[in-house]
């Protein structure tokens, strides 16, 4: 059986830390809810949550460039289902 995570816009698109359209400094309210302050976050939460990973700089390229196989199943639909929830909790702004 394959797991296979759909990914919204994945073509040509980066999504890091401050990097990109829409990840300016904010909205202007000084209070950190800006995309870049919002992709930190979540990048932050997502390193607690697998500390022995190398995640890099764009989680597309965590998605981009896994190999299927290289974990065991159930490390692996638990690894690109956490990262496939960051991308879509920065895509969503929370």
């Amino acid at each position: 059986m394959a797991v296979r995570f759909r990914v919204r816009g994945l073509v040509g698109r980066r999504l890091g830390l401050g990097h990109g359209p829409g990840s300016g400094s904010g909205s202007g309210s000084g209070h950190g809810h800006g995309p870049a302050d919002v992709a930190g976050r979540v990048c932050s939460e997502l390193a607690l949550d697998l500390p022995d990973e190398d995640l890099g700089e764009y989680l597309y390229d965590c998605i981009d460039l896994y190999e299927m196989g290289s974990k065991p199943r159930c490390e692996e639909v638990e690894y690109l289902g956490l990262v496939q929830e960051a991308i879509e909790r920065i895509e969503r702004g929370r």
